[in-house]
């Protein structure tokens, strides 16, 4: 049974689906595996290292696919107006996993099943401890919160971290996190190390405690709202407009002593809540630098643009475009073992072929099409 590897060709996105450690795994578990021609080079891969773990290499995306029981992929595959039909390609039957944007991209959903390939979104992995080593939100916003910090510190003009010198004392920074996900955390963490003062918001209580054991302070209108903030998910809720307007009280407050603020708040299926309005980045310090992680799905920044960096009123803004792939060597490698894991539960014991228990809560919750047909709840109504 084939498993395929295409190079990814979507903008901004220099990640690949496998490596060549995952290629063995996949060889261990009795897949044969064909990776594209260059679809590893962005993430520092040559195709000499996937030869060497026993894959072949194909010239050509319709060599790659042919005969594939299992196509894996970073991002939803393109479509005939976009360049390349890489869903054209796909043979009929076909596993699709990717991370595939089913609530930007509806119109593909019935793509998918036009195509009668069957497709599995891996951001709709449940976070449950099952599935922790198939979890790519977690892993890719790891990388990011981390990355965020870099990309601040680059277009921020002074140190992090206090200085005492012979010629004068320089202060630290004082970052502000909006947001204390995965990637706020992580985000929180690197300021920390770097040296800076730290604070941090969410609109969860549960964050509270996780951000102090970072040895940041936390800062957050607390009422009878927030105890019920947090999804069974894990995810943040939509608040209301009472609890918005308190909270951006306290949030333009605090805004206006930082150097730094990095918004992380992503909400799935929904535009990103708006948290920094134009008049808070008018009260911040000149040479101040905001990081805007949502900016893809609408923005935390009210000014923030995707794929820019701007200034507003003396604020550098921050709204780079998928910021795994600005560090796609090891986002490569997070979400290829993702996947990997992914593919194992799928597999039948003995190896070499799936067996999918199509009532296992993993593969419910990520599959979207199959037989010909749209099957996830969320989604039905498109079909």
């Amino acid at each position: 049974m084939k498993i395929a590897v295409l190079q990814e060709r979507r903008p901004f996105e220099k990640r690949v689906a496998a490596t060549p450690d995952t290629v063995k795994k996949y060889k261990t578990l009795g897949y044969d595996v064909t990776v594209e021609t260059g679809a590893g080079v962005a993430s520092a891969l040559l195709d000499a290292q996937y030869q060497a773990a026993g894959a072949v290499i194909a010239p050509t995306p319709e060599a790659t696919v042919d005969g594939a029981s299992v196509i894996l992929k970073v991002q939803r595959p393109m479509a005939a107006n976009e360049g390349i039909d890489e869903m054209g390609m796909m043979p009929r039957g076909a596993l699709l996993i990717g991370m595939l944007n089913p609530y930007a991209a509806l119109e593909d959903l019935q793509a998918y099943a036009k195509q009668g390939v069957v497709a599995m979104s891996m951001e709709l992995v449940p976070r449950i401890t099952r599935a922790q080593s198939m979890d790519v939100l977690s892993s890719q916003s790891n990388l990011v919160g981390y990355k965020a910090v870099l990309d601040a510190a680059e277009q921020f003009g002074r140190a992090f971290p206090m200085m005492m010198t012979a010629a004068g004392t320089v202060p630290p920074a004082r970052v502000f996190v909006m947001g204390a996900g995965v990637a706020g955390l992580q985000a929180i963490a690197t300021a920390k190390r770097l040296g800076a003062i730290v604070s941090a918001t969410d609109v969860r209580p549960a964050a509270k405690e996780q951000v102090q054991s970072l040895g940041a302070s936390f800062v957050m209108v607390e009422n009878d709202e927030t105890k019920q903030a947090e999804t069974s998910g894990g995810y943040a809720k939509e608040m209301s407009a009472d609890y918005k307007r308190q909270q951006a009280a306290l949030i333009a407050e605090t805004i206006k002593k930082q150097d730094i603020v990095i918004c992380t708040a992503l909400i799935p299926g929904r535009a990103a809540p708006r948290l920094v309005s134009r008049e808070m980045l008018q009260s911040m310090k000149t040479g101040s630098v905001v990081v805007d992680l949502a900016v893809e799905q609408g923005g935390n920044c009210e000014m923030s643009e995707a794929g820019s960096v701007v200034e507003f009123d003396g604020v550098r803004i921050i709204g780079y475009r998928n910021m795994p792939s600005r560090i796609a060597v090891d986002a490569s490698a997070l979400y290829a073992r993702n996947v990997a894991s992914f593919v194992q539960l799928l597999s039948a014991p003995s190896g070499g072929e799936l067996a999918i228990n199509w009532e296992d809560e993993i593969v419910k919750a990520v599959s979207l099409t199959r037989d010909g047909s749209v099957v996830h709840p969320q989604f039905q109504s498109v079909s």
